[in-house]
């Protein structure tokens, strides 16, 4: 299992879109339990009473009782089967056990919140940007600032060195392995990027400490600069974490292996989708146990601390449409422009958005079956629609109005979005422009596919072509052409097709149910352990984290990692309860993360790394 040290050339990934879920075999489980509950319950009046409450649990989960029973879902037990929590877990053995307690004390001092800061601020202060559709490492001078952060990570980290075996993919891309004392147990990663979105120019002014000073601000417990919270904090927290442990002198029994890409914030093409191939090639297909990489955190909703594991990601389409008409003299022009044309296409794109509507064995629609199982505060109206479309397609619906369509993130989670981000056209004042592009950018509902997202945008399109008698050609097929206008000529061309050729399906989803959950419920019992430790809350279980399944509105670097394992899970551990007015600036101005966040999140790839060394589901 030894990671040799070597390059790796360019791959071209293949990918596998087949979406897999436990559905079927969770409910024809509950449907057995329940038939078992209500054979048995004819043997006696004791066994009915016991029995009782379970029947009416899974009655209900099915719609097998009225709508007036269907209101006792508030009960413990029926949130315990719809949103089923797992019990924190710490490390059990002597081994990891004794490792962790000293890890934890060792989190609280200065010395090494001093050294945790330290470690991110050095880099912090590493410029290493990404910008969309730049040439393969090698070719463009931009791409050296991440020989920087190589360079840097080797002064910063020398046991990691030293001890695991590193591998460097395109140039950049970098894959240690710290090989386990047992080689038959599966490999897990954790992945971060080095990357950075880069910073405007033109807010420099705006940012309270320049955007790459890795200030540490000792009144607000800030550390400020690009990349504070995306993502490396995440990569220098994965390698801290590590560094400490070799230190200590422990050892792995399962193999560790670490994936760093260095273009997410630009798709990923030259560095995860080179990554993920390298990988299978050393690990093999569904080689590993699981994966954890950047995405979801905790926060309270609800009047309930819910962490939200990212275990599916939507699907994503660049979609360019061009137009093209006859050039001209502005002073003779005709009715309309490729200019106006364009426009009246993005208008009624706009004015035909995609159906947002929920729907049942989704991750969302899970999400708020754990929000209404567990949230404290939630409206009792909105709650009781929540179980009700577990049955009711009326109840979805009402759902949707009560609650997602008013929410504009959610509704952006649960359907697929557009947005038209890029527009060109024209080249003088007086001069007739002879064409004219935009590009609409699609992030695709896990239900749905690439093909059906663009065969909504050409049927939109097309009312638009025949009122202007404008020829159509979608993805490479004739939609419309001139003889559907004769004996007329037609006034103009439009051409859609994939912008970029990055279209991507929606990922497969992480089993979180059955037999195949072992890896969610050590997530989430991980989760849990962390959690409470960190805040001292160890046996109050009133006060601990609600874990349920989410996902978010965008894509890691995860999506060319497909093919390594099933078991897939954007979470970093990010506090999200500020509590406040702070903002993290992902993305934009003054990026920030709070020290004890950062804290917070080492202390959860150490109890992560120390719970899987004792796994045996896996």
């Amino acid at each position: 299992m030894l990671l040799r040290e070597k390059q790796f050339p360019i791959f071209t990934p293949s990918t596998n879109s087949t979406h897999e879920s436990n559905s079927i075999t969770r409910y024809l489980t509950l449907a057995l339990k329940f038939l078992s509950g209500l054979f048995l319950g004819f043997i006696g009046a004791n066994l009915v009473l016991f029995f009782g409450r379970s029947v009416l649990q899974f009655g209900t989960k099915f719609g097998l009782f009225t709508t007036g029973l269907a209101t006792l879902h508030n009960q413990d037990g029926v949130a315990a089967e719809i949103c089923p929590q797992t019990d924190a877990l710490y490390p059990q053995n002597a081994k990891n056990t004794g490792t962790w307690t000293q890890f934890g004390d060792l989190l609280e001092t200065d010395t090494f919140k001093t050294l945790a800061i330290d470690k991110l601020s050095g880099l912090i202060q590493i410029p290493s940007e990404s910008y969309d559709n730049m040439p393969p490492p090698g070719e463009d001078p931009r791409w050296e600032t991440m020989g920087q952060v190589h360079d840097y990570l080797a002064v910063a980290f020398p046991l990691i060195h030293s001890t695991l075996s590193l591998a460097k993919v395109n140039t950049y891309g970098l894959i240690y392995e710290w090989t386990g004392s047992d080689t038959s147990l599966k490999p897990y990663l954790l992945a971060a990027h080095q990357d950075v979105v880069p910073v405007n120019l033109e807010t420099l002014d705006t940012w309270t400490y320049p955007p790459y000073s890795g200030f540490y601000d000792e009144k607000t417990g800030l550390i400020w600069g690009r990349g504070a919270s995306d993502d490396k904090a995440s990569l220098a927290g994965i390698m801290l974490t590590l560094e400490t442990l070799i230190e200590k002198g422990w050892t792995p029994t399962r193999t560790i292996v670490l994936a760093f890409g260095f273009d997410e914030e630009a798709s990923g093409i030259h560095g995860a989708k080179t990554l993920g191939i390298a990988l299978e090639e050393i690990y093999g297909r569904d080689g590993l146990a699981f994966i954890v990489d950047e995405g979801g955190g905790f926060k309270d909703v609800y009047g309930t601390i819910f962490a939200t594991p990212g275990v599916a990601e939507k699907g994503h389409a660049d979609i360019m449409v061009e137009v093209t008409s006859p050039g001209g003299h502005s002073s003779i022009p005709p009715v309309h422009t490729t200019i106006g044309y364009l426009a009246s296409i993005i208008t009624e794109l706009e004015n035909n958005p995609f159906p947002v509507e929920l729907a049942r064995n989704t991750v969302p629609h899970d999400t708020l079956l754990c929000y209404a199982s567990h949230g404290r505060d939630i409206p009792r109206s909105l709650k009781h629609a929540i179980f009700k479309s577990i049955r009711s397609d009326a109840a979805l619906r009402k759902v949707d109005d009560m609650f997602v369509l008013k929410d504009r993130w959610y509704s952006s989670l649960v359907g697929t979005t557009q947005a038209v981000d890029m527009v060109s056209g024209g080249v003088k004042a007086n001069a007739l422009p002879e064409s004219a592009y935009a590009v609409v950018n699609h992030r695709i509902n896990t239900l749905s596919s690439v093909n059906e997202t663009a065969a909504h945008d050409t049927k939109t399109i097309t009312t638009v072509a025949r009122a202007f008698n404008l020829t159509l050609k979608a993805f490479g097929e004739d939609v419309l052409t001139a003889s559907a206008y004769a004996p007329f000529e037609p006034k103009g061309h439009i051409e859609l097709s994939q912008a970029f050729n990055h279209e991507l399906e929606p990922a497969p989803r992480t089993p979180t149910w059955g037999k195949d959950s072992e890896p969610w419920e050590f997530l989430s019992g991980t989760i849990k352990a962390t959690y409470e430790a960190h805040r001292e809350l160890k046996g109050e279980e009133n006060q601990s984290v609600v874990v349920s399944p989410g996902m978010s509105t965008g894509n890691t670097d995860t999506k060319y990692y497909w093919n390594l394992t099933r078991h897939i899970f954007r979470y970093n551990h990010k506090n999200g309860a500020y509590g406040g007015d702070i903002a993290t600036g992902v993305h934009t101005v003054n990026e920030n993360i709070p020290l004890d966040h950062y804290i917070e999140m080492i202390r959860f790839f150490s109890t992560l790394i120390l719970n899987a060394d004792e796994a045996e589901g896996f």
